[in-house]
Order: structure tokens, then sequence, then C-alpha cells
């Protein structure tokens, strides 16, 4: 139902798109094959929805500009990167929506749909050479030698003006937090989620797409998460990735017990979490729902805390514990030790503390009081 969703969307946005050239060139629909590739690429629909969206900001763009995409192809490259530095603005003006009621989307956002929007000029290129190609993504190309005479091509991408993207400012949840949530909780399956969430590091939608009948070694206390594309509840396991996640005895424990007060529910389906009451009950859990129950316990408690603080809190509890970055980057799944540093709450005391006490074992390092 997704995918037809999706195309449907694209759809709608192509009537702006043509190639003008009724002699060689039939109308091609070049938005809807692309998400098909994205799709069989086994990207995840979110990804898949948020390209959809891309494009269609762009062609209604393109409308107001009374252009096609292969005369953007045409036009210098000043002239291609002032269009695109002006769709980001655009977009940021709120341009994208018709009502113009949208919140004002952060300039990463933005960034992001003109990525998109970038991917899918290229897919055309190459569908399709009479199109022709983006001056503003060739590469000038810069030879470095090393040392030892070695030669480097270094590569630059021409594009350089992305909006400045803001820091996400998200911080880890607190132990005591996450205490007086559990404490908050009216049925243990939002217990369960939570201390999922703090002991796994999953994403939510990893963790909703858990199924208790395949995924869960019962022995030795492990959780798995496994790609698949047919989940009920629309989630999917991001970078089709597979990885499984220790919990402890008393959060196994507790992972029984849920079992055991849930089995007549559960015994009609393999997902782990599922409705508990209501019309759905029985049916797997979605990820609104857990956000709604979020907001619920944020009105009761006044503690505002999300599956990605939870998340954050793994990571840095685990680096606390001394666990290497390359352990927790694996835990975590992240593609790029660099996004899994983001993710620690390193602050200036602990890495003056940490100087310290290397200077104190090292402290004649360099020979320095022989210089004096």
């Amino acid at each position: 139902m997704r995918r037809y969703a999706v195309e449907t969307l694209v759809d709608e946005a192509v009537k702006y798109y043509f190639i003008r050239d009724c002699e060689t060139l039939e109308i091609v629909r070049l938005p809807s094959k692309y998400l098909k590739h994205k799709i069989k690429s086994n990207r995840s629909p979110n990804t898949v929805k948020r390209s959809a969206f891309s494009i269609c900001y762009y062609l209604e763009y393109l409308e107001e500009l009374s252009l096609d995409i292969p005369q953007v192809c045409g036009l210098d490259f000043e002239k291609q990167n002032d269009h695109f530095v002006g769709f980001l603005h655009w977009l940021k003006a709120g341009n994208h929506t018709q009502e113009n009621k949208i919140r004002t989307i952060n300039n990463g956002t933005c960034n992001a749909y003109l990525e998109d929007v970038f991917r899918f000029y290229l897919f055309a290129e190459a569908q399709d050479s009479r199109i022709g190609s983006l001056k503003v993504l060739s590469y000038s190309y810069h030879v470095a030698v090393n040392a030892v005479g070695v030669q480097k091509k270094l590569r630059y991408q021409s594009f350089k003006g992305y909006l400045k993207a803001e820091e996400r400012d998200v911080r880890p949840a607190e132990q005591e937090e996450i205490l007086t949530l559990l404490h908050a909780c009216t049925n243990c399956r939002d217990q369960l989620l939570l201390l999922l969430l703090a002991e796994t590091g999953f994403r939510i939608g990893e963790l909703l797409g858990v199924r208790y009948t395949h995924d869960i070694d019962y022995t030795h206390h492990m959780v798995g998460v496994y790609f698949r594309e047919d989940n009920d509840n629309d989630v999917r396991a991001k970078n089709a990735e597979y990885r499984k996640a220790k919990i402890s005895q008393d959060t196994y424990e507790f992972l029984m017990y849920y079992l055991a007060e849930y089995r007549e529910l559960l015994q009609h389906q393999s997902y782990l979490f599922i409705n508990i009451t209501g019309e759905t009950a029985g049916h797997p859990l979605k990820v609104d729902s857990v956000y709604d129950m979020l907001k619920r316990m944020e009105k009761k408690t006044g503690i505002d805390l999300t599956p990605h603080m939870l998340r954050r809190y793994f990571a840095n509890i685990r680096r606390k514990a001394g666990w290497r970055l390359e352990m927790i980057q694996q835990a975590l799944g992240h593609k790029h030790i660099n996004t899994t540093i983001k993710y620690l709450n390193i602050v200036d005391d602990e890495l003056i503390e940490a100087s310290q006490e290397f200077y104190a074992k090292h402290s004649a390092l360099y020979g320095v009081k022989e210089l004096l």
C-alpha cells in the first residue's frame, strides 16, 4: 500500500514535467521511475516518501520559474548555482505548501531535500543522456603528493550553496527520568518498550519490527534486528542491516512476564509489541502510537522523552562503562563513526580530566626538562 501511495504522490506532480522535443522525445515520467528504482534498492518507506516529497516540491518550484529539467541542465555554472540556492531559500520560506501553514523547516531538512533532487538529476542523466548533466555536480580535482612521493587525487564537489545546518540539540535521557516514566506507565507493555529501548539502543522502528517468534534468542537473552519489507506496521530496519543486543536478566524476566500477561492477544500474530485495547487489540503497534503514549506520559510526569533520547542514553551510559567507540557504533548500527561521536555527551570537564590523567602518567613524554 505504501508503494502505491508514493507513486500516486509523484504522478500528481509530474504533470508539470515534460521533455519538450516533440520530434524525438515522448513525455517521460522519470520521477515515478526514480522512486521505483529507490524501492527496488530496498530503501526504507520513509526514505522513498521523503524523496517523493522532495521531487514534488522541486517540480512546483520549476513550474513557478517556467523551467523544465533539460533547460536547467543547459544553464551555465553560475546560473545553475543560483537556481538551486534559490530552491533552498524557496523551501525555507515555506513556499512548498500551497497554504503556507507548515512550520518553518530547518536548514538541514532543506539541504536534504536538495540532495534528493540532485540524486534524481543523476538518475535522469543515466536514463537519458539527452537530458544533460548538472554542472554544479561536476567535480574538480587536486593532486596532492605525500611525504614519500605518492600522488593522491583529491575530489571536491563544486556546489557550495547548501544552507548552514543547525546543530541538532538532542540530549540523552537521564536514568531518573526513565525510572519515573516506568513507574508512571499503566501497563507492562509500555514498561517493556521503555526498558528495551534503554537496553538495546535500537531505533523505535527496529524495535517495533521485532517478532517474538523469530527474533529473540531466549537461551542467551538476545534480541535481534532483522531487515524485512513486509512488516504490517510499516516499520523497517535502517540500512537493510542485521544485528543483535543482549538484555539484562531482570529485563528478560520482565519480557517473559509480558508475554504471559498478553499471551491471548500475542498468540494470533508474531510481533512483540501490539495494541492491547480497542478495536485494534492484537494488531502490531505503530510508531505514532508510541509517540502518543510518550506525550501522555509527558502530561502526567512533566518529562519530555523520545525514543531517540533513549537511544542516546544507551550510547552515553555504555561509554561511561568503558565501551570502545567502535563497539558503541556497532551496537547503534551506525555506518559512520562520526555519527556515533555526535551521540556522546562529552563535556569539557571530562576532556580536561582525561588530559590531566594522561599527562600525569606521561609528563616526560617529550623530554621538556632537558630543554630547560
